[in-house]
C-alpha cells in the first residue's frame, strides 16, 4: 500500500478489484462471442456416426499451439493429402473451454471432400483432450459449411485440459 493513499481503508484496493472484474468480463465476452460463432456453424451430428461406413477421401496432418483460459486460441499449419497431391494450409481459431497451454500434432481422415475447393473455410470443432507433459489423449471432430468432415487423433505436449468447441479457419497456402 502506498503511503500517499489517503482514501479510507474500506475503499483502498478497489481499483485492483475493478480491474480484475473488467478482465473477467472481457474473458467471458470473448468466450460468449466464440460460442455464438459455434452456434451458427453446421456442426450438428459431427462424430463417429457422421462417418460410419464412409471411406476417407484424404488424410490430414496439423501442427499447432493452443492456449486456453475459459476462452481458447489456436494457430498453426498443416497438410492435406488428397488424390495424390499435398496441399499446405494455415490454421487459426478461437473457442470456448479449457485451461492451460499445449502444442498439438494431429493426424486423421477427411470425409465428404468431392474437390479441393470444398476444403478451405470455417470449421466448427468439437474437442476433448488433455496433456500432462508428454502424456496426452484427444479426439478432434471438425465440419465446415460445405459438409467436409475432419476426424483427427491429437498428440499434445504441455499442460492443458481441453473440453469444448472452437471455430477454426483453414486456409490453403
Amino acid at each position: 500500500m502506498s503511503a500517499t493513499d489517503t482514501r479510507p481503508a474500506e475503499t483502498r484496493g478497489t481499483a485492483v478489484r475493478a480491474g480484475s472484474a473488467h478482465r473477467i468480463r472481457a474473458q467471458y465476452g470473448i468466450a460468449f462471442a466464440a460460442a455464438l460463432t459455434l452456434a451458427g456453424c453446421n456442426s450438428a451430428g459431427v462424430g463417429p456416426n457422421a462417418v460410419a461406413g464412409k471411406t476417407p477421401d484424404g488424410t490430414i496432418e496439423i501442427h499447432s499451439a493452443q492456449v486456453a483460459y475459459i476462452g481458447s486460441g489456436q494457430a498453426g499449419s498443416g497438410t492435406l493429402f488428397y488424390r495424390g497431391a499435398s496441399y499446405p494450409f494455415t490454421v487459426g481459431g478461437l473457442g470456448v473451454g479449457g485451461i492451460g497451454a499445449s502444442t498439438i500434432d494431429a493426424q486423421g481422415e477427411v470425409y465428404n471432400l468431392p474437390s479441393i475447393g470444398y476444403f478451405p473455410g470455417n470449421y466448427a470443432q468439437a474437442r476433448y483432450g488433455f496433456a500432462v507433459g508428454q502424456f496426452s489423449r484427444g479426439d478432434l471432430w471438425l465440419q465446415n459449411d460445405n459438409g467436409v468432415i475432419l476426424h483427427m487423433k491429437a498428440k499434445r505436449t504441455g499442460l492443458i485440459l481441453s473440453l469444448g468447441g472452437d471455430a477454426m479457419v483453414l486456409t490453403l497456402k
